[in-house]
């Protein structure tokens, strides 16, 4: 089959697309992958692509096309908006080219935010009246409130007539996360084209590298990985640190970026916290193991918003794949998740006191109790995130539809 990946971001930057491009090749299919040029999360495009630089090109088996994008700077609302709106122009002209030069038998769309990235793809897919299956990443419009505070009603009314748009003309709507089901299906009659198809932990996460981290404290490491963003409820992170200044060997090793970083440097610096709260930047994920072997306890913590209890953070399968045990402060799916791999403790979000608690407890436990922790998330990761798994039944179901084609 030849099957059109649409995603807005891809390959430099790091997606699980990257993973399912590769994959669906290694399994005997031909992939386009249609996708804007590389600047997340810097804001910038990236070193050696630019506007009239590599729009095209073939990399392990499949053919990457890149549209225009106004690059997303440092986030603001204007700069998103108009990143958003760039490449749904400039990847509908795309896809319309493309569905011109060549035959598709299935478009496969690689939704993270924003749902606007499922245009040019509803475009191709019915310009050659082929399938479309939208994976759902971030739900939307839930997004724009929870996220981006944004909260007209006719926003959001024309965001969720998008999105209902996008569903009616899909065959299937993939779901990441189980709490997606409850929100898509108020939406609309789409229960007979939900299908589970959960994140799984990067590769790159097993890859032995060569790689000189940064230093890092002797102690109880407490370890955040990922974006550093206002989703991720930092504000708590860091009261919960000041509720543990008492513990000066515990220290908590924030990994990443984003644009909530500047505020947490600086609370950090007011709380007088840079002893036992250390940030160490972004560093490539392939480094990630590396980190994670230094850490005792990893964090995984969201906000108290509707679309954040529906869902669980990538990050986590990351965590549970590297068998380290994990504290949680989050609602919903993130705090299921973690009670039924038994792969960590778990508090409720915003509970600051209760996250302080849950790292005492944590610290004080046996070492090899906190090991048995780790080893049910790995074994849990196996079973249930695993890549080979989720690539078998994405196939099936492109065979299944084709043997089985909707009148």
């Amino acid at each position: 089959m030849h099957i059109l990946l649409v995603s807005q971001h891809f390959w430099p930057e790091q997606f699980k697309c990257n993973d399912v491009a590769r994959e669906l090749v290694a399994r005997g299919h031909r992939v386009t992958v249609l996708t804007g040029l590389p600047n997340y999360p810097g804001g910038r495009i990236f070193e050696g692509f630019g506007f009239f630089r590599r729009l095209t090109e073939d990399r392990e088996g499949y053919r990457i096309v890149r549209s225009w994008v106004v690059p997303r700077g440092r986030g603001g609302a204007v700069r998103l908006a108009l990143n958003y709106a760039s490449f749904v122009l400039t990847g509908t002209l795309r896809a319309l080219w493309l569905t011109r030069r060549e035959r598709f038998d299935a478009v496969l769309v690689h939704e993270t935010s924003p749902v606007t990235v499922g245009v040019p793809a509803v475009v191709a897919a019915r310009r050659q009246r082929v399938p479309l299956y939208f994976w759902v990443l971030d739900l939307w419009p839930e997004s724009l409130t929870a996220a981006g505070g944004i909260t007209s009603p006719a926003v959001l009314r024309f965001f969720t007539r998008l999105t209902c748009w996008i569903y009616d003309h899909s065959r299937r709507i993939l779901i990441s996360s189980r709490g997606f089901r409850r929100s898509i299906l108020e939406k609309g009659d789409y229960a007979d084209r939900l299908v589970y198809f959960p994140n799984w932990a990067d590769r790159a996460l097993s890859a032995k590298v060569d790689y000189a981290l940064p230093p890092l404290p002797a102690g109880f490491t407490v370890m955040f990985a990922g974006n550093i963003g206002e989703a991720q409820d930092f504000e708590h992170i860091v009261a919960a640190a000041d509720l543990l200044r008492g513990e000066p060997d515990l220290h908590f090793v924030l990994v990443g970026d984003g644009r909530k970083r500047p505020w947490v440097e600086a609370e950090v610096a007011r709380r007088g916290l840079t002893a036992t709260v250390h940030l160490v930047g972004r560093h490539p994920l392939e480094a990630m193991p590396l980190f994670f072997a230094r850490a005792d306890v990893m964090l995984v913590t969201l906000k108290d918003e509707l679309i954040f209890n529906l869902t669980a953070p990538a990050k986590l399968q990351a965590y549970m794949s590297a068998g380290r045990p994990v504290a949680a402060m989050a609602n919903g799916e993130t705090r299921d998740l973690v009670a039924e791999a038994r792969c960590g403790l778990s508090v409720a979000a915003g509970d600051a006191h209760g996250l302080a608690d849950a790292l005492l407890r944590l610290k004080r436990m046996p070492a090899a109790e906190r090991e048995a922790l780790g080893a049910n998330g790995r074994r849990y990761c196996r079973e249930h995130f695993d890549l080979d798994g989720a690539m078998d039944r994405l196939c099936r179901l492109f065979e299944d539809d084709v043997r089985s084609p909707q009148s």
